[in-house]
């Protein structure tokens, strides 16, 4: 299983957003081995958000090999022009690194913000996909769209020089599941709004070889299970409105034999990937991690 590392988007802890901070994590999560950059997206959140697309371009030469993907971005709300437009450019300047994660989002204020309905977004998730998919394979666009309505000639230049892969957001329903497996390249999960054993119950609905990773794993890394507690009550729980209680068995916050823990059981489950993001200190949160937890699950 692969380690994977969220860009700080949010400005967790005391220190500002900035590009230094950027690209500190991305210099760390070279440096300690990690495989991957991923971004999340929003476009109004409870604090600060910086753009993930925007985010991501900025670290293609900083970044060496690492993957760079959005974990998800929101396909329905960007557009699927624009959103593949975008793509491809990150795309073809990082050497072909990109993965397009996508999902239609699970805050009606991102809908609000750009005035469409959010009990559309699934229907108008589903046609984007589709238009993404088409556009960032270089392939014709289908007609009859009722959301997208894009000329089915439309071909972007510069072309991607390959396809670039979409991976489908889901928390594992059997609905979500399906959609994945229909209109997708890989699957991403939710870390927070799941566990090893669901996830690996999800996994055996889709193919075995179906890739597959676990986005948004909230970190960090404690010397003892009381200051993860801390943490926990003071960050995550405020922030995704849950009980610290119930966020403790999923994400990666407390002592270094917890986090080991829970990784090795998503990875005995088949997950092939998991992106971590530190709740703050990242440089020093990353080295903890590539030195106390990864070799515990190698």
């Amino acid at each position: 299983m692969e380690l994977g590392v969220h860009l700080p988007l949010m400005p967790l802890g005391d220190e500002p957003l900035s590009p230094a901070r950027v690209r500190r994590v991305v210099d760390t999560a070279r440096h300690c081995g990690f495989a991957a950059l991923s971004a999340n997206d929003h476009f109004v959140f409870q604090t600060a958000w910086l753009d993930g697309p925007t985010a991501l371009a900025s670290v293609i030469e900083a970044s060496g090999d690492l993957t760079l993907a959005t974990t998800v971005a929101l396909s329905a709300l960007r557009g699927p022009v624009a959103l593949a437009k975008a793509l491809v450019a990150i795309d073809i300047l990082s050497g072909g690194r990109v993965i397009a994660g996508v999902g239609p989002g699970s805050s009606q204020r991102d809908y609000d913000a750009v005035g469409l309905p959010f009990d559309e977004r699934w229907k108008r998730f589903e046609e984007s996909v589709v238009v993404l998919r088409a556009l960032l394979a270089g392939a014709p666009v289908p007609e009859g769209g009722r959301f997208y309505r894009v000329p089915a000639e439309l071909v972007l230049e510069p072309a991607p020089a390959r396809p670039v892969p979409v991976w489908v957001g889901s928390w594992g329903s059997a609905a979500g599941l399906a959609r994945v497996a229909r209109i997708a390249d890989g699957w991403l999960a939710s870390a927070y709004n799941t566990w090893p054993e669901r996830f690996a119950a999800a996994r055996e609905r889709l193919a075995k070889e179906f890739p597959n990773a676990l986005a948004t794993m909230w970190t960090w890394v404690a010397k003892d299970r009381a200051e993860g507690d801390r943490v926990l009550q003071d960050v995550p729980a405020p922030l995704l409105r849950r009980d610290p209680e119930e966020l403790r068995a999923q994400v990666c916050v407390g002592p270094p034999e917890h986090c080991a823990q829970l990784l090795a059981r998503y990875k005995a489950a088949g997950c092939q990937r998991v992106y971590l993001w530190p709740l703050g200190d990242e440089q020093r949160q990353l080295e903890l991690v590539a030195s106390e937890v990864a070799p515990s699950i190698r």
